[in-house]
């Protein structure tokens, strides 16, 4: 009988909430008051937000991260289309406090921007990151040839 660490099904999903949520919270942080506290906690709850989003794209594959990234940014523009009508005007239409709804986007604005943000980051790394190209010394040594410069 193998012995099989299991595995949680959808755990994945968790990461990227818990980024979420962090991202919300430190956009929010930074808008009520201009102290520097607050932009310190919202600063390391972004930092929070950012290895959360780097964990999931470990756990995801590409195409996965990329329809992530890709609804993030759709996401994201959907939201940044009502700071185009003002969000004041939106949290007056709306049942309950206008100032709970204006927090509310905010949120939900900063949220996915920044993960929006960071999940092409890292589809970025994935795709295009490879180790720095070896400088022409390094390349003349590996395929067998003397370099110009004399070594000791």
């Amino acid at each position: 009988m193998h012995d099989v660490i299991p595995t949680t099904t959808g755990s994945d999903r968790s990461l990227l909430a818990v980024s979420l949520a962090c991202f919300a919270v430190a956009g929010v942080g930074t808008v009520a008051v201009d102290a520097v506290e607050l932009t310190l906690g919202a600063t390391a709850l972004a930092i929070g937000g950012v290895y959360c989003v780097a964990r999931y794209a470990q756990l995801v594959d590409r195409r996965t991260l990329a329809r992530t990234a890709l609804g993030l940014w759709l996401a994201f523009l959907g939201v940044a289309g009502s700071h185009a009508v003002g969000l004041e005007t939106i949290g007056s239409v709306t049942p309950g406090p206008a100032q709970a709804t204006v927090v509310a986007l905010t949120a939900v604005t900063w949220a996915t921007l920044l993960a929006a943000a960071a999940t092409t980051g890292f589809l970025g790394f994935q795709e295009y990151g490879s180790p720095a190209p070896a400088d022409e010394a390094d390349e003349q040594v590996l395929e067998g040839e003397t370099p110009d410069y004399s070594t000791r």
